[in-house]
């Protein structure tokens, strides 16, 4: 017994001595990380705050990036809008002194669990330390910085200072900071007036701005919104009727489009790009006194700002231009009340090439020459049709690129696999949702869609060799101090072979020549395109034109945020003329090369009648004339063998000959690529009358008749024009003439000489 109260006794102490080592360290720990650290009141609130954003020549950029401009008093609030974000936000707010034990606990286990940073139970007075003095990475140095901030915070500001500084800072997406701008911008009211439902969906919205965001995701903002509504229940501040009569009503937005966020401006969105990189709210980058550095061409800006505005359209429009070398954005413009450039649309058929021609060339399942049927198909039930509801048979990969031909895309895809599609797709940028499974996708048929920056810096891969790098606004990021914390460094993916990306690029040159993009076929120098039409013929909700050439590449959006409706504009018209004057405007001086043919393509000379008639790909042969044959470009690693047996056996056609007014008259069928002979038999050897070259179709010759019996034959010929060597037919069937009256006999076949 005593052993065993012994044994207790010595587990106590070791249990008691690591608490206490672990109480000490901890300890010691905290202070170390937070001794440096000190509450800023001055912070909180700066109407004036802004941040320094430059272009390529190191030139300070005049764009408006202004902050939150609008403050309001916690007093003018009415109470139903502080309890929505309380209750959602943080219950206890008015009872702790900064920080949530019971919470905290809750949520370190969770993390404990997950095995990472999953939940941080930050209450108000945290969240706002967080976007004030912090960054948002997710470690435990800066969560013990958070709370030893948030707790000087509660000693120095009361709670409704706290509050009030909160709901001016906190953000609602699209730009926009403080609630008193979220209730201008999403309601056009002031925030003093905002209802029980408009409050509630204002503080869900904060949680994940996009996610929640009502204009592009109403219903999840609606889901969202109602769990405020029911948090606000629980917490006692609505009553039940009230909550279920909120709950079945609608999100009735009122956009405010003339409320200026400067969201779609080049600065503006350097900024976002900063938040990413840095890790830290716009607020803390302005706050710490970093300096942006971006690609912006002041000149290309100017020239795709003007080609967008003096088309003169109504509707929501953006461009971007991409320098392919340094895969830096250097144009970029938006006419919109909407945040363009982060907002996902359906990208139609400028998606074929980036996940349907480019993957499939790659895997050498296809070439520009290769025929698909274009016809009627229903694959599990998927129906889809031609933007003129109509089909074409047989079609080449390079027509149905250059025509934007719906089929062929799908069955492609289908020969592809949607798997082996989407993970080129995400190697290009574009991201899918888990339901982006079906063959709607080689149609641009999304769940989400994509960005045209995504969009665009995908097609830079044609003008890349087949190498994909992200593209972005900034080069480098400086701090205060003027030293440099980022730099962009282009690490290249090679998603195409160089082969198969100019295999893919060659058919984006022909429907520049002949497509839907043609509008740009009278710039003298090479531009590869696609555009792309999302919507019916007489209801188009977005077009657009994807352009490059080999410096740079421009993508312009025509589109409709209020109803989706931009009439029968289509990609082929307004986009790809905004895109022809923003071409011409900055090739000036100095044009474009052409683009480079890779060592590892071959233009291979096919039979135009077995590609015609029997949609075959086969070697055009020594004998095959011109006319006869097509030029197209294949890997050298995925050539056609087979040549043609085409015009290898010739026979001379049938010769027919009358008296006519004393004169022999002679008539045959010709063909023009054909050489023809005229003799007369003759004892001591045949006379040659006369060469017929060039000839088509029915063909007559005359000559006086002799007083003698005469006698005269065809014969037909074909030059191999590589070796000279002639391929000859036989004699024609003999027409005879004797007195007044003629006679022939039959054709004889070839022979070679």
């Amino acid at each position: 017994m005593k052993r065993a109260k012994k044994i207790s006794l010595i587990v106590f102490c070791c249990l008691l001595g690591l608490i206490l080592i672990a109480t000490s360290v901890g300890l010691g720990l905290y202070f170390s990380i937070t001794k440096s650290q000190s509450f800023e009141k001055e912070k909180l609130v700066d109407p004036n705050l802004h941040i320094e954003v430059f272009d390529s020549e190191n030139n300070l950029i005049s764009d408006k990036n202004m902050f939150n401009n609008q403050y309001i008093n916690l007093s003018s609030l009415n109470q139903n809008t502080i309890d929505a974000f309380i209750s959602i936000e943080d219950k206890s707010f008015f009872s702790h002194n900064g920080i949530n034990l019971k919470r905290m606990a809750s949520a370190m286990l969770k993390n404990i669990g997950k095995g990472r940073f999953v939940e941080g139970a930050s209450t108000i007075s945290q969240q706002l330390i967080k976007n004030t003095h912090l960054s948002s990475e997710k470690t435990l140095e800066r969560k013990i910085k958070e709370i030893s901030l948030a707790l000087e915070m509660e000693k120095q500001l009361s709670k409704d200072e706290i509050l009030e500084n909160y709901l001016n800072l906190i953000y609602f997406g699209n730009n926009i900071y403080g609630i008193e701008n979220a209730s201008n911008f999403y309601f056009s009211k002031p925030s003093s007036e905002l209802s029980l439902e408009e409050s509630a969906l204002l503080a869900g919205l904060i949680k994940s701005p996009a996610n929640y965001c009502p204009i592009s995701n109403p219903e999840r903002a609606k889901q969202r919104r109602n769990l405020v509504l029911g948090e606000m229940e629980k917490d006692g501040k609505i009553s039940s009727e009230t909550y279920k009569a909120a709950c079945e009503s609608e999100i009735v937005l009122n956009i405010n489009e003339n409320f200026d966020r400067g969201q779609n401006s080049y600065s503006q969105q350097a900024i976002f790009e900063a938040e990413k990189i840095l890790k830290m709210p716009a607020k803390q980058i302005a706050l710490g006194g970093y300096k942006i550095h971006t690609f912006l061409n002041q000149e290309k800006q100017k020239s795709l700002q003007d080609a967008i505005l003096n088309e003169g359209l109504g509707f929501d429009q953006a461009g971007i231009s991409i320098n392919n070398k340094t895969h830096g954005i250097e144009a970029f413009f938006g006419k919109s009340p909407y945040n363009i450039l982060n907002s996902k649309r359906q990208p139609g058929s400028t998606i074929k090439p980036i996940l349907v021609y480019g993957p499939a060339m790659n895997e050498n399942i296809i070439s520009p020459a290769t025929k698909i049927l274009d016809d009627e198909i229903n694959i599990n039930g998927y129906s889809p049709k031609n933007y003129s509801n109509t089909y074409s048979g047989y079609v080449s990969v390079r027509d149905s690129v250059s025509k934007s031909i719906n089929i062929p895309a799908v069955k492609i895809l289908s020969y592809l696999k949607i798997p082996k599609a989407k993970r080129y797709g995400t190697r290009l940028g574009i991201e899918f949702d888990n339901l982006d499974s079906g063959y709607a996708l080689a149609l641009g048929g999304m769940t989400y869609g994509t960005t045209l920056k995504t969009l665009c810096g995908a097609y830079t891969v044609f003008g890349s060799n087949g190498n994909y790098v992200e593209p972005s606004f900034i080069s480098q990021i400086t701090d205060k101090n003027g030293r440099v914390v980022y730099k962009k460094i282009c690490v290249e993916d090679q998603v195409f072979r160089e082969d198969s990306n100019y295999l893919t690029l060659s058919t984006l040159l022909t429907c520049t020549k002949e497509g839907t993009a043609k509008k740009l076929s009278s710039l003298p120098y090479q531009v590869a395109a696609k555009t792309g039409t999302v919507g019916s013929s007489l209801n188009n909700s977005d077009a657009y034109c994807v352009a490059l050439t080999s410096t740079d590449t421009v993508g312009v959006w025509i589109g409709d945020y209020s109803n989706n409706n931009i009439g029968s504009l289509t990609g082929g018209n307004q986009p790809t003329n905004i895109a022809k004057n923003y071409f011409k405007s900055i090739y000036k001086t100095e044009t474009p090369k052409d683009f480079e043919v890779p060592s590892s393509v071959s233009n291979v000379e096919i039979d135009a009648i077995e590609y015609d008639k029997n949609n075959i790909v086969l070697r055009a042969n020594d004998y095959t004339p011109q006319r006869y044959k097509i030029s197209e470009v294949f890997s050298r690693f995925n050539l056609p063998k087979e040549k043609s047996t085409n015009f290898l056996e010739i026979s001379a056609p049938t010769l027919n000959g009358k008296v006519e007014n004393g004169n022999c008259v002679f008539d045959f069928n010709a063909e023009s690529y054909l050489c023809y002979e005229l003799y007369r038999q003759e004892e001591d050897g045949d006379v040659l009358i006369k060469t017929f070259e060039g000839e088509s179709g029915k063909t007559t010759y005359t000559l006086p008749k002799s007083q003698n019996k005469t006698k005269f034959y065809l014969i037909t010929k074909i030059k191999n024009h590589a070796t000279k060597q002639e391929l000859v037919s036989e004699k024609s069937n003999i027409v005879e003439f004797v007195g007044e009256s003629s006679s022939s006999t039959q054709t004889k076949k070839s022979w070679y000489v």
